[in-house]
């Protein structure tokens, strides 16, 4: 087993990484960004509530259509909360699982 040549280490890691006093304005690009998933779960919210209306309403008036979108409806406003309040988790998960690649 040959030892790697020393350059090419040195090319494969340019040591750089993310940081948080690089860029004026971070605190407030966060702010931002935490006001946008407030916003994404009350829209959610708000799906859910409707979705869920419309799909009791057509169940109850015998509107099997409009029934199963209502049901699509919850499930999707469902998915989009999941999403928006693992929003974070995830982009850490796949930013410590490409850092270690």
């Amino acid at each position: 087993m040959s030892m790697p040549n020393p350059h090419t280490i040195l090319l494969a890691d340019p040591g750089v990484s993310p940081n948080t006093n690089g860029l004026p304005g971070l605190d407030l690009a966060k702010k931002i960004v935490g006001a946008l998933l407030t916003f994404g779960l009350i829209a959610s919210v708000a799906g859910v509530a409707i979705s869920a209306l419309v799909w009791a309403l057509s169940a109850h008036n015998g509107n099997s259509h409009y029934a199963s979108r209502g049901k699509t409806g919850v499930l999707v406003a469902a998915a989009s909360a999941v999403l928006i309040g693992g929003a974070d988790a995830i982009v850490s998960f796949f930013q410590t699982a490409g850092s270690s690649i």
